[in-house]
Parts: structure tokens; C-alpha cells; sequence
């Protein structure tokens, strides 16, 4: 298999529990590697936990643990929120890995070898929350008085031993870089963000600590850890075998698409393809950022009790149904609001009758006027070809939707042709046919279980369950679910399943 693809999520800091914004990350992440897979390529999908740095020995501290136990216990829960999501991750990285700990180390020397790294003393704010240094500039008063970060997180100054990146001295070829490859950084807003911030002008960083011993250490420098940022990019290399070129994965670098939130697209879009610049290796791709999801137009929070927990958003709507929802509500680099209202709406409106009910009368139909098997076609009419030719054109537009990251576009896309099908089939009128004209009949009903399987396939990503489901009751055999296997028809007289409703409505539940 000669096409590859390497996708990834952020590795997940493991100082809290899992919320909606690190399940909508993964899932957006899974639909792209699926896709991928159905398009033909060999896949590789990287996700898991980033475990160092003196914001993880806080809150294993505060949770009366030591920093590996409570590592261990939240990047477990984060492992099973993966699974609860459907996410089809082919490498779980912790980055308290042995394997970590010998990459890290292989990146460091590297770097420094080619002299992008020297010692000094670091003197500044930090902020422990972001695990980020910043500028006097930078910084706000808040109202007691206290000095904050551009998040909101307290600083404080410290003065202590560090080695620095030059990274000033990457400003220029990080400037090429954008321009020379405009989707370097996607969406635009984020480009411009970083662009802006590179044109600014760019200080050495830091990249190491003495003040804390949770980290991996810098290799001939006793009580030196590595700046938990240089520690955790890495592992997108370190999950491909670096550094060992032989390595089976090794031939997937350079990733083709790191997926993060916006609120990190800094450290990915200027910090990381700068160390890889300064190790000699190659760069990603790109670097595509997301929004952020609040509560019925609240920002989520502790304190208003409103952050909500991902599996129990499955478990109140079902699976495939709230990872159809956090991609066809909002565009995918910007923010949202996750509603009840706005949930139920698109379960009952756009699955259950949209896309459920064509699929429940077609099938039924089908089921008892052409003896339960796929009905041949006869000559087609001008309705019948635009239905087909929408219904194939369904691969090529979600390829360039999704390789875009525009999931959001990709999902209106198919519902065109659902619509466009729910049109078809009140005007044909099947069930009028049955008394008029057999063969006209049978061959409306092919081509509605044909535009059926052409969206249940390009739908499997989205929502895997469901759409299998759907390709079981049409008669799809496993070996036949791909992109390319649309081109080849099924053969006719197909047995076909009895029909069973694959979306049912959402109800109230009256307590």
C-alpha cells in the first residue's frame, strides 16, 4: 500500500478529567483516520497522555499520590473515554514511556549538537497552570492586584538555572514556512494569529527546569528537567520509532495533520516545527486547530457545575448520535454551544426523519413488494440519473471537505442527496407504482437502496455503528464497504434483511 496517513490528536495533559473538548478533538481526529481508511490509505492514529511537569506533581500532591499513580489513574480514564467515543486510536502514547524517555533524550543532543541550545540563567513569569512562560507585555492586573497570564492563569516570577532553544533564530524560517505552505496552519484565523506573533519577534526559549524533579531529564545535566513542552511535542516522533530509522513506523513522518486545540496551536505552529527544524528532521504537514464548545452559550467551568462529561452525553443520546452532532454543528475551527434543544433537534430531525425514515421506507418497500431481495433497474429517467450522479459524486466532495478539516461541510454535503432522495421518492411514488408499473417501480426502489448505500459508506465515519448497521440491512457485504467498492454494483436479486429502524427519536423521558 503505497498511500499513507498520519493523523494525530494532542496528547491529553493528565492534571484533570476528561471533558467534551478533549472528546470532540479525538472524535474529529477518528473521522479523519476513518475516512482515510475507507479512501484506501494505510493509517496510522496517535493519541494518549502527557504526564510531566510541576502542574501533574500538584495535583498528584493535592490528590495525596505520587506523580506516576495519579499519571497512571487519569491517563486510564482518558484511555476509556477514547474507547466510550468510538475513537479507532492505532497507538495509545504515555509519555512516561521508556521509549519516550530515550526519544526525548535522542531529540535534545541533536539539537544540540547543531547549536541551538546553551546554558544561562531563566528570569521571568510563569504561569504553573500553562506550563508557560510570558512577557511583561503579555500580562494583565487583575482586580487584586495579582499578575495574570493572557489566560487568566497567576504568574509568578522566577529566577533559577535553565537551558535555552534559540528559537529567535528560527523567526525567519518559520516565516517562509507559512507563506511557502499557506495551509501550514489551518483555519485561517489561527494562521494569521501565529503569523503575527512569529512577525513580533521571537525570544530564546527556556527548555529546561531545576526547581521541580517531574520530567524527564536532560541528558548530562544533573538536576535539569526537560520544559514540559519540548517533552511532550516529541512524542509524535517518538510513536514512530525515532530514533531508529528502521523502525516499521518510521516511514509515516512526517505526520500529515496534528489536530489541537486552538488554544495550543502556538506551541505546535511555532515551537515544535522550530525543534524539528533544529534537530534536522522533517516537518508536519499541518497543524489544524479547533474552537471551543460552552454549555447553553456558557463558557464551561467548575465553578458553574456546567462541564460535561462525555460519556454521560452517550449515554443520555446514544454514541453515533453525539459524534454526528459535534461535527455537523459547528465548523470545525470555530466555537459552538452544546444544547439540549440543538441535540435533540438534529437526532430527531436530521437522523431519525431525514436520513432513518428514507432508509425505513425504501427498505420496507422493498422488503414487501420485491420479495425482500435488490430489485434490477430498468431504463432510467432524467430523476433517476441525478439522483445516481448526486449520489456519486458523494466520495470526491468528502474527500476535499474532510481534507480540509470542514467536517461541518462535508455532513451538509451528504444531507443534499438525503433530501434530494426524500424528494425523489414522494414524486416517484413507489407505492403507486406497485399497481401501475412493476419495472418502474423496482427500478425507483434500485436507485433509492443505491443513493442509500452511497451515504451509509461515506457516513461509516461518522457514525461507525449506525452506518454499519444501515450497509448490513442493504445488503452490503463487509469486503464491499469502501470508497472504491462503490463503483461495482451490488448484484441483483440481493437477499436483503427485514428492515429495522436504525435511528430511533429521540423522547422525553416525563420524570
Amino acid at each position: 500500500m503505497s498511500k499513507r496517513f498520519y493523523i494525530s490528536t494532542p496528547i491529553y495533559y493528565v492534571n484533570g478529567a476528561p471533558h467534551i473538548g478533549h472528546a470532540y478533538t479525538s472524535i474529529a481526529t477518528d473521522v479523519m483516520a476513518r475516512f482515510k481508511r475507507l479512501d484506501g490509505y494505510d493509517v496510522f492514529f496517535l493519541t494518549g497522555t502527557d504526564e510531566h511537569g510541576q502542574k501533574v506533581e500538584r495535583a498528584a500532591a493535592e490528590a495525596g499520590l505520587a506523580p506516576l499513580a495519579f499519571a497512571d489513574r487519569v491517563s486510564a480514564d482518558f484511555r476509556d473515554m477514547a474507547d466510550k467515543m468510538g475513537v479507532s486510536y492505532d497507538d495509545y502514547i504515555r509519555t512516561t514511556e521508556e521509549r519516550h524517555k530515550r526519544s526525548c533524550a535522542e531529540l535534545w543532543r541533536r539539537i544540540a549538537a547543531n547549536g541551538h541550545i546553551y546554558l544561562g540563567h531563566y528570569e521571568g513569569w510563569y504561569a504553573v497552570r500553562d506550563e508557560a512562560f510570558y512577557d511583561e507585555g503579555e500580562l494583565t492586573t487583575a482586580p487584586d492586584g495579582t499578575k495574570r497570564a493572557p489566560t487568566g492563569a497567576p504568574v509568578a516570577w522566577v529566577r533559577e538555572p535553565s537551558y535555552f532553544f534559540r528559537l529567535s533564530a528560527f523567526q525567519e524560517p518559520l516565516l517562509k514556512l507559512y507563506e511557502e505552505q499557506p495551509d501550514f496552519i489551518l483555519p485561517a484565523g489561527g494562521r494569521n494569529e501565529v503569523m503575527s506573533f512569529v512577525r513580533g519577534g521571537l525570544h530564546d526559549l527556556s527548555i529546561s527546569r531545576t526547581s521541580f524533579t517531574w520530567g524527564i531529564p536532560v541528558p548530562d545535566a544533573p538536576g535539569h528537567v526537560m520544559y514540559v513542552w519540548l517533552d511532550a511535542l516529541n512524542n509524535y516522533v517518538t510513536a514512530c520509532g525515532f530514533p531508529d530509522p528502521d523502525a516499521p513506523r518510521w516511514k509515516f513522518w512526517p505526520a500529515d495533520v496534528h489536530v489541537v486545540g486552538k488554544d495550543i496551536i502556538r506551541f505546535h505552529a511555532v515551537y515544535w516545527p522550530a525543534f524539528l527544524m533544529a534537530a534536522g528532521l522533517p516537518l508536519p504537514r499541518r497543524v489544524s486547530s479547533h474552537g471551543w464548545w460552552t454549555v447553553e452559550g456558557e463558557k464551561m467551568s467548575k465553578s458553574l457545575g456546567n462541564v460535561i462529561e462525555p460519556r454521560t452525553l452517550v449515554a443520555t443520546y446514544g454514541l453515533d448520535q453525539v459524534r454526528y452532532f459535534l461535527l455537523r454543528e459547528k465548523p470545525f475551527g470555530g466555537d459552538g454551544t452544546i444544547s439540549h434543544p440543538a441535540l435533540v433537534s438534529r437526532i430527531n430531525v436530521e437522523l431519525a426523519n431525514d436520513l432513518g425514515n428514507l432508509a425505513q421506507r425504501s427498505l420496507t418497500l422493498i422488503a414487501r413488494n420485491c420479495a425482500g431481495a435488490l430489485p434490477g433497474r430498468g431504463e432510467a429517467t432524467e430523476q433517476d440519473a441525478a439522483l445516481d450522479a448526486a449520489a456519486g459524486a458523494l466520495p470526491a466532495l468528502l474527500r476535499e471537505r474532510l481534507d480540509r478539516q470542514a467536517f461541518h461541510e462535508g455532513l451538509e454535503e451528504v444531507w443534499k442527496v438525503i433530501r434530494a432522495a426524500n424528494a425523489y421518492i414522494d414524486h416517484q411514488a413507489p407505492w403507486a407504482l406497485r399497481k401501475t408499473d412493476l419495472a418502474r417501480m423496482g427500478t425507483v426502489l434500485r436507485v433509492l437502496a443505491d443513493t442509500l448505500r452511497a451515504i451509509a459508506t461515506v457516513l461509516q465515519p461518522f457514525m461507525p455503528e449506525s452506518m454499519a448497521r444501515m450497509l448490513d440491512q442493504l445488503g452490503v457485504p463487509g469486503e464491499a464497504r469502501d470508497l472504491a467498492a462503490l463503483a461495482l454494483p451490488l448484484p441483483d436479486g440481493t437477499a436483503l434483511p427485514p428492515p429495522v429502524g436504525v435511528f430511533p427519536r429521540y423522547v422525553e423521558n416525563e420524570a
